[in-house]
């Protein structure tokens, strides 16, 4: 299993995400409300850039053909063909049974982590290559 230091928590407030090279893909961890996330950076209809779009809401319905603007912060757009994506689950939000590959995120002595399947290679952002 590889770890890789993503940075201080201070470095990744709330509302900001970070992409880490892990092996040949990128990863996106992101901050939402203080919680950590960490999503594959390839769109599942397109194969696009996820996590380099645009963090935020999504509608939902009010009833009596009314929508309300919900959950600010917790969605990503594709920047290609603006598929949406729940940052905490990955699935998609007008067809949940898409869903782009989720990884865990932890903090550690103040460091955010994440965690993945993929061993750390020389050069990558990893525990090893920062001397922990």
């Amino acid at each position: 299993m590889g770890r890789y230091v993503v940075g201080r928590m201070s470095d990744l407030p709330p509302g900001s995400r970070r992409l880490i090279q892990v092996g040949r893909f990128e990863v996106g961890v992101f901050n939402v409300n203080g919680k950590y996330y960490a999503l594959n950076n390839r769109c599942p209809h397109a194969g696009g850039p996820l996590c380099l779009g645009e963090v935020t809401g999504t509608t939902e319905d009010a009833g009596a053909y009314r929508v309300v603007w919900v959950r600010q912060g917790e969605i990503v757009s594709c920047p290609w063909h603006a598929w949406e994506f729940d940052i905490a689950s990955g699935r998609t939000i007008t067809e949940p049974t898409k869903t782009v590959r989720t990884y865990p995120v932890s903090v550690e002595d103040g460091q955010v982590v994440l965690e993945t399947d993929t061993p750390p290679r020389a050069g990558d952002r990893s525990e090893q290559s920062r001397g922990a």
